[in-house]
């Protein structure tokens, strides 16, 4: 069972800055996707930003050029480091590990970000 543990939310004025953590539990980090989901109050869970065991990226159009997610495998950590925030980024954000193979995923218990205006 894998677990993955985020840290690093919080509340912040608009225009500033986070940076998100997600410490993964489990050998083989490198081989997994890994991605940050967000969902806000009666909304449903978003794709924020992916990252493969390539390093290959992708981001929702919401956040281009403002955020940026990476992973350093040697600390089984995948990072999003969240720039130029607003009061829309606001939303409890988790942590996904996947396999690419067989799909299973995992989840983290998930961080509030508040970016107030």
């Amino acid at each position: 069972q894998v677990q993955l543990v985020e840290s690093g939310g919080g509340l912040v004025q608009a225009g500033g800055s986070l940076r998100l953590s997600c410490v993964a539990s489990g050998s083989n980090f490198w081989l997994y996707n890994m991605g940050w989901y967000r969902q806000a109050p009666g909304k449903r869970r978003e794709l924020v930003a992916g990252i493969r065991g390539s390093g290959t990226t992708n981001y929702a159009d919401s956040v281009k050029g403002r955020f940026t997610i990476s992973r350093d495998n040697a600390k089984n950590t995948v990072y999003l480091q969240m720039n130029s925030l607003k009061p829309e980024d606001t939303a409890v954000y988790y942590c996904n590990q996947a396999n690419p193979v067989t799909t299973m995923d995992y989840w983290g218990q998930g961080t509030q970000v508040t970016v107030s205006s």
